[in-house]
């Protein structure tokens, strides 16, 4: 078996952010993750043969590109399988990892595979789509993450049937098969089994898992505009150009708040974007184009709603996990409250 290997810059050896922006290559030779793979598959019959490595940020912002050189790389190449990372809670690498797999298996219809921490937003976007098995937040779990996927792998290798995504443990698929478990009840006992206990009130597994879905309910409509407090926010990365509270281009974890009283627009050179999943050019030439402020106080002036809140909120939205979100936004509540908001205007990019 064949296997080439998909990296980011980092996990290459080349940089961090700072080289983030490089374009594709492919090389006849094992890099990083790609070394650690193939000694766990090479004595089962399996080979990496090549790594291709991505910048995260041109795989973000040039997406069509990136897919469209590195499916040209395997145009002349023999592989039997495709591997991308392990990306942990990298969000720009998990879905680098999760768009390559995606467009290779779709191109060549060899079998993918990959590795997330279940907090990245990768695992949501791609997990129907090819296994993602379940990995660390951080590349100290390298080698764990590397020995799940090898180990599914050299089934393979060794004829061993796949027992499935808990086993396995990678994402469920959503994907079902009939199958005869040796030893095991008929189905209609297990279910009957299974419905005492939930009558007993005694614990019990079900074998349909459905997954919760965070909802979060629609608000009521304001009933007198003209009287309304209103605040901005944005996802979009809008800072005072010093960037003053660090926060993170991407898989932010911090944000910010910013006094406009007085102010009748951002100014360039004042604000720009700190946001690395979207060219920064307009936003940093106006950045009123993601935080609305001019907008905002032509209408206050005409009557439109009662006045604004006196500062706007900002962190960046690519990559950053659900969790991390939710602990902002508790932290931001507060403040509106105490100003006695009434509604916010939410701005991504």
């Amino acid at each position: 078996m064949k296997i080439i290997h998909y990296i980011n810059q980092f996990f290459a050896g080349i940089g961090g952010e700072e080289q983030a922006d490089q374009a594709p290559f492919i090389k006849a030779e094992l890099i990083g993750p790609a070394v650690a793979l193939n000694a766990m598959v090479k004595p089962n019959g399996g080979e990496v043969t090549h790594t291709i490595v991505c910048g995260d940020n041109f795989m973000g912002s040039h997406t069509d590109e990136a897919v469209e050189t590195i499916l040209g790389f395997l145009a002349d190449k023999e592989f039997d399988l495709f591997v991308a990372g392990p990306a942990f809670q990298a969000g720009r690498y998990g879905f680098a990892c999760g768009t390559i797999c995606k467009a290779v298996h779709a191109k060549y219809g060899v079998p993918v595979l990959t590795s997330m921490h279940v907090e990245n937003p990768g695992v949501e976007m791609f997990h129907k789509d090819m296994p993602i098995f379940i990995g660390g937040k951080s590349a100290a779990k390298m080698r764990s993450d590397v020995t799940l996927i090898a180990n599914y792998i050299n089934k393979d290798l060794t004829g061993q049937p796949h027992t499935g995504a808990v086993d396995e443990k990678f994402f469920p698929r959503g994907v079902r098969h009939q199958a005869w478990p040796a030893g095991e009840k008929i189905a209609a006992r297990r279910g009957v089994e299974m419905l005492i206990k939930k009558l007993k009130g005694e614990p019990y597994q079900t074998e349909l898992v459905i997954p919760a879905k965070d909802l979060v309910p629609i608000a009521p409509a304001i009933k007198d505009l003209s009287k309304a407090r209103i605040a901005l926010c944005t996802t979009g990365g809008i800072v005072p150009v010093d960037n003053p509270d660090h926060i993170q281009s991407a898989s932010a974890t911090r944000w910010g708040r910013y006094d406009v009283s007085g102010m009748d627009r951002l100014e360039s050179g004042v604000f720009k974007t700190i946001h690395a999943g979207f060219d920064p050019a307009a936003a940093n030439a106006d950045p009123n184009v993601i935080v609305p402020l001019d907008a905002m106080r032509a209408y206050e002036k005409e009557g439109k709603f009662g006045s604004l809140h006196p500062y706007f909120y900002s962190t960046v939205g690519t990559g950053t996990t659900e969790a991390e979100a939710r602990r902002m936004a508790l932290e931001i509540i507060p403040l509106l409250k105490q100003d006695n908001v009434n509604a916010i205007i939410m701005t991504s990019t």
